[in-house]
């Protein structure tokens, strides 16, 4: 929003969320029955594509997304160092307003204009039109236009809402108020107005000048820098007619500069070039990729994850995941086709950044699906991407690396115990952060318990976390025999063993969960029961009786930056226990591994995450 909101500032559809589109329906509808009921030699096939011009806009828009967060992720030919927030996702969340308005303007022009009926397909003279116009009115318009917008009035009241992105991302280009998003359509439509006047318009001009105003748009708004210093070189008055992406983020940066919308020969003519450009741009352009201190190794859950993630939707990763939401089964054909590509050209791939302290992140995605970690034949291909990945940051120079989910199963590599016999002079130090894990869990468990029982599968973190209780002197209770020796095996001291036990009841208070634990044990607990999950996945919830926790996490401190996207199921800011162990390894510099069946100190690794300013925060579901 505005600092101080003018006359139409809101979008008209805002009060119907995601049902919006529902305001192209009727038009829609009414091109494509005018089109199939049409003689064979009468049809008319303008206002048929309008509606599929409109999507592949929008799909455009969103791979300008993803590649443009993937680069920045890397960390290569990034332009400013600040970073995303919340606050920023929530405000360019709407980004396909714009379209909507423009599709339901190009329906209007199209049924009161005769001028825009049965266009052919291309016309050269219409073409160059639109350049000249374009070159000679658009750039010069706009110019003036945006200086008027930077004017004190016009600013607090419109422009300032799009300056409220100073890290920019290709999206943040359309993100302006309802009034001034019109003024920009009205500029942008003299050149399309002209040449159906004066009946040289063509589908391909009308399409042509779109597509290069949002590749434009798109690019100038990226944080990275894309334009190779030859296009220059070979043609150096190039720069006159071509901006860059360094170029306009010094329009968010420093404001009174670089006015010109893609052409810069008006900043260069009215002395409103920025001087530090030509050096900001060299500089962008010999940026490194970044090699991070922390790495965190996760993976794809389910077949729409692609969606959830930071690469995918913006408005979707910013939240928890609590369910599929209806219009993803829109895009199946997205997502299937997505699916083969993972299988086929697999390789881990970086979808985040970011910084605590003095100590860089990334969080890598191994290109596997939660159904294929139970796959047995999938095991070793899984285990060849996790080691690939492992010797890739040892590559790099990464201290830290955090196995996340199933990369760290029991089943599969031993808790990465595989990794390291494998490779005994790895230096970077492979972490399943079970010690956090235990040491949440116990945290979480309300003063005063005096008895607990676990249900589900029991692995690692489960064994630890009983052993823990047992020495507190709180009575646990186990439903497996296998389970109740091996934890009785471990225990030293008389008193310690006399506070496990066999127990196949469903009446204690407290429960603490693992994997798989099943719907009928959840309807047999009694009303106010504890359900504490000790895995990474959260149990679904099935009684309406009993009081869900989250899986463990704690809340992170506001000086961790570049957080816009949640993880999987948690609510905003707050990571899992195995992501924050990694990191506080990577701040405390312990030079240990923490992986198969040894856990790590968990008193010290407790204190050290409270230090480090992340807080328990007890969640519920």
């Amino acid at each position: 929003m505005a600092t101080t909101p003018g006359l139409l500032t809101n979008w008209p559809w805002k009060p119907l969320g995601s049902f919006k589109y529902v305001i192209l329906a009727p038009w829609v509808v009414k091109s494509y029955y005018d089109y199939m009921i049409a003689d064979a030699n009468a049809k008319d096939p303008t206002a048929f594509f309008i509606f599929p011009f409109l999507l592949t806009r929008m799909l455009g828009n969103q791979i300008w997304i993803s590649f443009s967060r993937y680069k920045t992720a890397k960390g290569k030919s990034r332009i400013v160092d600040k970073t995303i927030e919340f606050e920023q996702v929530d405000r360019e969340r709407d980004w396909d307003d714009q379209i909507i308005l423009n599709g339901l303007l190009f329906y209007v022009a199209y049924y009161n204009m005769e001028e825009l009926k049965y266009l052919p397909l291309w016309r050269l003279d219409g073409v160059i039109i639109v350049i000249l116009l374009h070159i000679g009115v658009v750039e010069f318009l706009y110019y003036w236009l945006h200086r008027l917008l930077h004017h004190h009035f016009l600013y607090t009241r419109y422009h300032s809402h799009h300056h409220s992105s100073v890290v920019t991302e290709p999206i943040t280009s359309v993100i302006h108020p309802f009034a001034e998003e019109l003024a920009y359509f009205v500029l942008f439509f003299i050149p399309m107005t002209t040449i159906g006047l004066t009946r040289t318009a063509s589908l391909a001009a009308f399409g042509g000048y779109v597509t290069y105003l949002d590749i434009m748009n798109n690019m100038g708004h990226c944080n990275f820098e894309l334009i190779p210093r030859s296009f220059f070189a070979i043609f150096p008055p190039l720069k006159y007619i071509l901006y860059t992406p360094t170029y306009h983020s010094l329009h968010h940066t420093q404001f009174r500069t670089n006015y010109s919308l893609f052409m810069p020969f008006y900043d260069y003519v009215y002395d409103t070039m920025d001087k530090s450009t030509d050096t900001l741009y060299e500089k962008s352009l010999c940026r490194k990729e970044e090699s991070p201190h922390v790495v965190h190794l996760t993976h794809l859950t389910t077949p729409d994850s692609i969606y959830h993630m930071r690469l995918g939707f913006a408005s979707l990763a910013s939240k928890p995941r609590t369910s599929s939401k209806w219009y993803l089964w829109i895009l199946w054909p997205v997502t299937v086709w997505s699916m083969f590509i993972t299988l086929i050209f697999g390789k881990t791939f970086i979808v985040e950044r970011n910084v605590f302290k003095n100590i860089k992140l990334q969080t890598w995605v191994i290109p596997k699906y939660g159904m294929q970690y139970l796959i047995e034949r999938q095991r070793e291909a899984i285990n060849g991407l996790i080691e690939a990945a492992i010797l890739e940051a040892e590559g790099k120079g990464v201290k830290v690396l955090g196995l996340d989910l199933l990369n760290q199963g029991e089943d599969l590599n031993r808790n990465g115990e595989l990794f390291i016999r494998r490779n005994p002079r790895l230096k970077v130090r492979v972490v399943d952060g079970s010690s956090l894990a235990v040491a949440v869990v116990l945290n979480t468990i309300p003063r005063g318990t005096t008895q607990v029982v676990f249900k589900g599968n029991f692995n690692k973190v489960a064994s630890y976390l009983a052993l823990a209780l047992c020495h507190r002197g709180i009575q646990v209770a186990v439903s497996q025999k296998d389970h109740y020796q091996v934890l009785k095996s471990k225990l030293q001291s008389t008193d310690d063993q006399d506070k496990l036990v066999l127990s196949q009841t469903y009446s204690h208070k407290i429960w603490l969960v693992g994997d798989e634990v099943s719907k009928e044990e959840q309807m047999k607990a009694s009303k106010g029961t504890l359900i504490i999950p000790y895995s990474q996945f959260p149990p679904k919830k099935v009684s309406k009786d009993c009081i869900y926790y989250t899986t463990p996490s704690m809340l992170t401190p506001n000086y961790l930056e570049n957080v816009d996207s949640c993880e999987n199921w948690l609510p905003r800011r707050v990571m899992s226990a195995w992501r924050i162990a990694g990191i506080v390894h990577g701040l405390e510099g312990w030079n240990v591994n923490e992986c198969g069946n040894q856990i790590f100190d968990i008193d010290k690794v407790w204190e050290a995450a409270l230090r480090h300013g992340f807080t328990l925060n007890k969640l519920f579901t």
